[in-house]
């Protein structure tokens, strides 16, 4: 008697939905290298806008009223052009965006560092490494933490009592002679310049400059911009501390806007 078999036809296997790809040359960030020239390109960005903002801030050695003529010169960039403060805003926009790609970079090629890592059974001993270097997971994340109260602190006025909108000299002063405050804002600038100690040297590195003959300039630089942001940043909080910065609590805009009804009074005078 015949038997009659019975064919079970099987499922076709599953694979895993394709994952979304950038257009080219967007693409390139997919790759371990494309990746590297966006954290080097925006940690070139992100360093210009810290030396730029430390070297602004030095104006707070010169008094309230060039702070705040500092200030209103950033806010009136291109108003012959365009509208007040559009200049600042785009500025801040694309710091946004440069802050978010470093970030995003830094996460993935971490993963992926994670990854090759599995593949050795014992682990991988990095004895080159350095101290900067080994850090940089948590100078990161301190410094990101920096950021925000940097922001809230100073630009919005949640953590500040006395705070006073458009005036930054007197925000300055009166946050920074808190110790605690004071005490937080130089550990968090010396995380700041570990951070861009190893930033700058490893910038280099992902940017294609990396041979034995220029690597000795590259810790130097490293080294020279992160000594002089360190410096500068780290003398705010001292010398509110003892009490060179300091306008014993007057806010100079305020005291501006209660002068002009007296000055306008003044030039035009109400005839009997």
């Amino acid at each position: 008697m015949a038997q009659t078999i019975t064919r079970v036809s099987t499922p076709p296997p599953v694979r895993a939905a394709a994952k979304f790809r950038l257009p080219w040359p967007l693409s390139i960030y997919h790759t371990a290298v494309g990746k590297k020239w966006v954290m080097g390109l925006t940690g070139v960005a992100l360093l210009g806008f810290v030396l730029v903002h430390m070297t602004g801030n030095l104006h707070l050695y010169e008094g309230p009223q060039e702070v705040h003529e500092y200030a209103e010169t950033l806010r009136n960039l291109g108003t012959d052009v365009i509208p007040r403060t559009w200049v600042l805003w785009g500025l801040r926009i694309g710091l946004i965006a440069a802050f978010g790609l470093h970030i995003h970079s830094a996460y993935s090629l971490s993963r992926m560092s994670m990854v090759a890592d599995q593949r050795y059974v014992g682990g991988r001993n990095y004895i080159a490494a350095n101290f900067a270097s080994r850090t940089m997971r948590w100078t990161g994340p301190i410094v990101g933490l920096y950021l925000f109260y940097h922001l809230a602190d100073l630009t919005w006025g949640w953590f500040n009592p006395d705070f006073v909108r458009g005036d930054p000299y007197h925000n300055v002063a009166e946050s920074l002679s808190s110790i605690p405050v004071a005490i937080f804002y130089i550990v968090a600038n010396i995380a700041l310049s570990i951070h861009i100690f190893h930033g700058a040297w490893s910038m280099f590195q992902s940017l294609g400059v990396n041979s034995p003959r220029y690597n000795h300039l590259r810790r130097y630089v490293a080294g020279g911009l992160a000594s002089v942001i360190l410096i500068g940043n780290l003398s705010f909080p001292i010398f509110v501390q003892v009490g060179v910065i300091d306008d014993e609590g007057r806010s100079f805009v305020e005291q501006m806007e209660h002068s002009e009804p007296h000055a306008s009074s003044a030039e035009n005078p109400v005839q009997p």
